[in-house]
């Protein structure tokens, strides 16, 4: 019995949290992140999922800019990573553009390739907001 108040607070934690981070701004605490295939720029389902949550946290909170920064792995050609860094980029920036969010609230940047792993972390375009 005496743990009955500790499992009601467990339950109700996670709600807080999400109200907290509504009350805050909503998609600033929020990352989204868009993987890749291996030398591919192509949205597969689960990443156009992703680039619509995006959308829509964006349309939930029209004064913020949308940061949109593409990653690429170091295993190649430099110039060629850099340019697939770009073209990811570019492409979720289109999809962003194509789902609703006007182009002069989104910002793209390219990261320069790392020596990451490059099965799946440098193969990635992230999606930030930003006041």
């Amino acid at each position: 019995m005496r743990r009955l108040p500790l499992l009601v607070a467990a339950c109700l934690l996670p709600c807080l949290v999400s109200a907290c981070s509504l009350f805050e701004g909503g998609a600033l605490g929020r990352k989204y992140v868009v993987f890749f295939g291996q030398d591919s720029a192509a949205l597969d389902q689960p990443s156009r999922k992703v680039v619509a949550e995006a959308a829509e946290a964006a349309a939930d909170n029209p004064d913020m800019e949308v940061l949109v920064a593409g990653y690429a792995a170091a295993h190649g050609s430099l110039s060629a990573d850099e340019a697939l860094s770009v073209k990811r980029g570019e492409i979720v920036a289109s999809a962003l553009r194509a789902d609703g969010v006007a182009a002069n609230r989104i910002h793209l940047s390219s990261r320069k390739p790392a020596n990451e792993d490059p099965r799946v972390a440098a193969r990635r375009v992230e999606i930030d907001f930003s006041r």
